[in-house]
């Protein structure tokens, strides 16, 4: 409330913010820098409004006659094709500041080494040496593991069978620190089972690894070394965040370990070695922008090494060491990487070539949402034909009691007015709330939804 008053009298000349603060109250706004464009955290997806902020900046500077700055090592393809049609304009740096080499990048094969049996837990050899010549140089090391907590995954090794969250359709993540299975999705925790309640066998079995197994396997490997963990859980407090960077900062720590937050823009002297502990998980994830978000991160975590004067080493372990986009990851190829993905996105109907308008419909009762879910599907489809996807399930299909069903609405950009296809939209959805059949519904609208 002080900054929106502040602004609102023109106190403030440089604004920082995060995405909310496209929204204050601007007076004579000149520049609006976004920077890393291409973060998906700049998009609010909980509650609404569900907006992206980079969009929104633009957005707000054609109201203002702005300058925009959108700045990326590696940005989203929305934005890259916009600057190859001509509707930005492209600046390009094509040397690191300081003339610094870009990393050295070797990608290891996980199943070759688990043949050999020359893995150690979850690091094959190759990481494990350069993290001891690292140590030993007195350098420091990242280690980045997509996935918090301990354990993903619990099973019984006689029936199979893993501890689901009560109020929503996803297994509990086991996490040492509080000791409890934990929902990433509504919060509601359980005590560790130590035995299984369908069967009552004591083979409990841990699959998978999060950050914190990660951390606890190197506290064992090297004894010696400081270690600590970014992640959700570890930086919650106040000022836990910032606590950590200075202690980075500060050489108090020797090995990082976190998820997507090690890739954020940090910027160490004494990083050297960074590891990238399963590719494979980030290139597999069943969504549209799964290459595009595993090259974004990869490069992102790989760009924290040898920030200064020295050239940095980077370790990429996966099981399809041959994947495209781990090839172009190497050869730092953003440009190929573009050009496949544009070709894919043609062919299937995605963005930047199509608009996405995403609808959630929830319901308590499963029964009455098949039926919801059907009936809506059958009016749009009247209305846009076959540009109607599902309804189908979500990856979670049921969260804080709700159980939910997707449409998709994909738009051609050429030709068709997406303002003209929300109107028609709210109409229908209008029509359908006063029906009988809405009752206990809710609907979820999205525009652009990743």
């Amino acid at each position: 409330a002080e900054i929106w008053q502040k602004v609102l009298t023109g106190a403030y000349r440089v604004i920082l913010g995060a995405r909310s603060s496209v929204f204050l109250p601007f007076q004579d706004l000149g520049l609006i820098v976004v920077d890393e464009e291409h973060e998906n955290s700049y998009k609010q997806f909980d509650p609404a409004p569900r907006y992206h902020a980079r969009d929104t900046a633009i957005a707000l500077a054609a109201q203002h006659q702005c300058k925009v700055v959108l700045g990326s090592a590696t940005p989203s393809l929305e934005s890259f094709y916009n600057a190859k049609i001509g509707k930005y304009g492209l600046v390009t740096l094509t040397e690191r500041y300081g003339g610094v080499q870009l990393p050295d990048i070797q990608v290891v094969s996980i199943a070759e080494e688990t043949k050999r049996r020359t893995m150690q837990s979850h690091f094959t050899s190759v990481l494990l040496e350069e993290m001891k010549a690292a140590l030993s140089r007195k350098e420091q090391i990242i280690l980045f593991q997509n996935r918090r907590g301990y354990a993903p995954v619990l099973v019984c090794h006689t029936c199979g069978f893993s501890p689901k969250c009560m109020h929503c359709d996803v297994s509990l993540t086991y996490h040492k620190s509080s000791g409890q299975l934990h929902c990433h999705y509504c919060g509601y925790r359980q005590e560790l089972v130590a035995a299984c309640p369908a069967c009552g066998s004591a083979k409990i079995e841990q699959k998978g690894f999060g950050t914190e197994k990660v951390e606890d396997e190197l506290s064992l490997i090297f004894p010696e070394a400081r270690i600590a963990r970014m992640d959700l859980d570890s930086t919650r407090s106040k000022n836990g965040f910032q606590q950590l960077l200075n202690d980075f900062e500060d050489s108090r720590i020797d090995i990082l370990v976190g998820t997507q937050m090690v890739a954020k823009g940090l910027d160490f002297e004494k990083v050297s070695t960074i590891g990238i502990i399963n590719a494979d998980a980030m290139l597999n994830y069943p969504d549209f922008r799964a290459f595009e978000r595993s090259f974004q991160l990869m490069a992102q975590v790989a760009g924290r090494a040898g920030r200064r004067n020295k050239r940095g080493k980077v370790i990429i372990q996966a099981y399809d060491t041959h994947h495209r986009v781990l090839q172009q990851v190497i050869e730092h190829d953003y440009q190929g990487l573009f050009e496949t993905e544009l070709m894919e996105r043609r062919n299937y109907h995605y963005p930047p070539l199509y608009r996405l308008i995403n609808l959630d419909i929830k319901h308590k009762d499963q029964g009455k949402l098949y039926q919801i879910a059907d009936y809506l599907a059958k009016v749009l489809r009247q209305q846009f034909g076959d540009r109607v996807l599902g309804p189908e399930a979500p990856l979670v299909s049921r969260i804080r009691n709700y159980y939910i069903q997707t449409l998709l609405l994909k738009v051609e950009k050429k030709g068709v007015s997406v303002q003209k296809v929300k109107t028609n939209l709210q109409e229908i959805l209008k029509k359908f709330e006063a029906e009988s059949l809405a009752k206990g519904s809710i609907i979820q609208i999205d525009v652009d939804p990743y």
